[in-house]
């Protein structure tokens, strides 16, 4: 943007804004150049984690006690509510891909919160429209504990899954976007925003969890005790608000530029359909183009090797826009060289789905007396997860982060992917420990004689899971925003949205694993006259072998990606 000098001394200083840095790729709400000093930064990141809390205490609203509500007013047994909320937590996970395509390819990351932000509030209207209606057919029919089988009112079951999967459709467009809009409002070409920027995802999932935390000690409470349309109306509300709070940055914020005409997704498509259509190409014939391209090699370009044929024709032809350029090459081996990493974390996501189902289901048949009259909600012990991680990120911000810094030299201190492997030993310690208190939560209910009254609650105070919740906070301290800042950083920049998506595909693809695990071993361990692992009646069941298994795969699976981890090219 040409700016004309002063013709004079005393004129005003329109020359004002040369100096002041402008954001390279990116314009303001009306497409005009954006200055430094006077957008983006934590000013507008600000508006932007306000949003994800509130949309974070209305998704883990429903998430955290939805196989209570399952198992209780729709009457399911353990294993098909477990089920049911893997699914769903699977899908609301796999969505986000769906919504960062739309977003990176068509309305943009500012249109799509919009438009998922509307989608949002119809589902949980909806949510909260079904729990109004009367649950089950037959009026005498128990809410809990239930050992027969009840009509649950077909009307309600159908609107209440109509709901739960619009309100999955609504965090698919929402998640991803809201995310990479707000990383996208640092500079990473600066080293001062570059340093904010890391520290961001540091402070961006404090929030979250900060939200996260109130929903479990307070909104689980009215659940349980109060009112079911209560606890869905009440996020219904919050992501009202959470819309308006992000209306409110409009004018503030950083808004990326596309700068090719080709969208990305067809650009590394195109390299992938090239490299197969040149699989017969001549090692030498391809060396010899490598050459006169002006490839050096190094440790990039050796990977993924055979993607080089792209830059051939399978006629040899070199016509403009038949073959692919470098640039675009290198773009196709960042998002391939991400694949071994994504898979490896697979397991990680399994064990992490155990949180919200048979941990909250544990809880139910142990004592959780505070006082006389007043028992803990179950499902609030997930608080557990969030306070630590709440308690945690501004020790590893504030404290580990600079002496890290200050021994590698790593803006990060650690690399990202040193980050996430810890928190998956982490994660494997906690299954572990969730092994050895279910297995002692077995022998207190045999040596009491409850093995066969799962309606008596089990002499054994809940605060003995604690540890396994404290556990997980600090693995997700690590792993889950390792994985968030690595998937945003190590993809192209307009597929920034896709990179978080896939971050969160993690999780769908882990939730359906642990759902089809779930199933599997119900079939393999139960039948006439045997009690599966996941029995209705816990006592009878192994939920201890369960887990055993879940911190064995997590074992195995560490080792593997330290491996694909020790191999990875940073992309930059």
């Amino acid at each position: 943007m040409a700016i004309t000098s002063a013709s004079s001394s005393d004129s005003p200083d329109i020359r004002a804004p040369l100096l002041y840095d402008t954001v390279e790729g990116s314009v303001d709400y009306k497409g005009r150049s954006v200055y430094k000093f006077n957008s983006g930064g934590w000013r507008s990141a600000s508006f932007i984690i306000g949003v994800e809390v509130a949309e974070r205490f209305a998704y883990y609203g429903i998430a955290s006690n939805l196989i209570t509500f399952l198992t209780g007013p729709l009457g399911q047994s353990t294993a098909t509510a477990a089920e049911n909320v893997n699914a769903w937590s699977g899908t609301a996970s796999l969505l986000p891909l769906l919504g960062a395509f739309v977003a990176d390819s068509f309305l943009g990351r500012f249109r799509t919160i919009i438009v998922a932000s509307l989608i949002y509030i119809l589902g949980l209207g909806l949510l909260t429209l079904s729990a109004i209606l009367p649950s089950f057919s037959a009026s005498d029919c128990p809410s809990t504990n239930i050992s027969t089988k009840c009509s649950a009112n077909p009307i309600q079951v159908v609107l209440f899954f109509f709901s739960l999967y619009l309100v999955a459709l609504g965090q698919g467009g929402h998640k991803p976007c809201v995310q990479a809009f707000g990383a996208d409002q640092f500079d990473g070409q600066d080293p001062k925003e570059y340093k904010a920027k890391s520290s961001f995802f540091n402070w961006w999932y404090f929030c979250m969890c900060s939200g996260t935390l109130v929903t479990l000690l307070f909104l689980n409470y009215i659940q349980d005790n109060l009112n079911w349309a209560l606890g869905f109306g009440i996020p219904c509300i919050m992501m009202v608000i959470a819309l308006i709070l992000f209306l409110l940055g409009t004018k503030t914020y950083r808004y990326s530029v596309k700068v090719e005409e080709k969208s990305a997704f067809l650009r590394i498509g195109l390299v992938f359909v090239s490299a197969i259509k040149n699989w017969r190409t001549s090692p030498s014939a391809l060396a010899l183009e490598e050459e006169t391209r002006g490839m050096l090699p190094h440790q990039s370009s050796e990977q993924f090797k055979f993607l080089n044929k792209a830059l051939l024709t399978p006629n040899g032809s070199k016509e403009t826009g038949k073959v692919c350029s470098l640039s675009e090459i290198e773009e196709a081996k960042a998002v391939l060289r991400l694949v071994p990493i994504w898979a490896t974390c697979l397991v990680y996501a399994v064990a992490f789905a155990q949180s919200s189902t048979f941990f909250t289901k544990q809880g139910v048949t142990m004592d959780r007396s505070i006082s006389p009259g007043f028992k803990v909600p179950p499902a609030t012990l997930q608080s557990f997860i969030s306070l630590a991680i709440v308690l945690f990120i501004p020790i590893y911000d504030r404290i580990f982060v600079p002496i890290a810094r200050a021994l590698t030299g790593k803006p990060s201190g650690i690399t990202m992917l040193q980050r996430i492997g810890t928190g998956m030993f982490l994660s494997a310690l906690s299954m572990a420990i969730a092994a050895l208190i279910e297995t002692k939560r077995l022998e207190v209910a045999r040596e009491h004689g409850l093995i066969d009254k799962p309606n008596v609650t089990v002499p054994m105070s809940i605060w003995w899971l604690v540890p396994q919740y404290v556990l997980f906070g600090l693995a997700d301290v690590f792993t889950m925003v390792g994985l968030q800042e690595f998937f945003y950083d190590q993809v192209p920049s307009e597929l920034r949205s896709v990179g978080l998506s896939l971050y969160l595909s993690i999780f769908g693809v882990g939730s359906f694993i642990s759902s089809f695990l779930v199933s599997a071993i119900e079939k393999a361990t139960g039948g006439e006259g045997h009690d599966s692992w996941f029995a209705n009646n816990l006592n009878r069941g192994h939920l201890n072998y369960f887990y055993w298994l879940l911190a064995a795969l997590s074992v195995v699976q560490l080792f593997v990606y330290l491996y694909f981890a020790k191999n990875y090219v940073y992309n930059r």
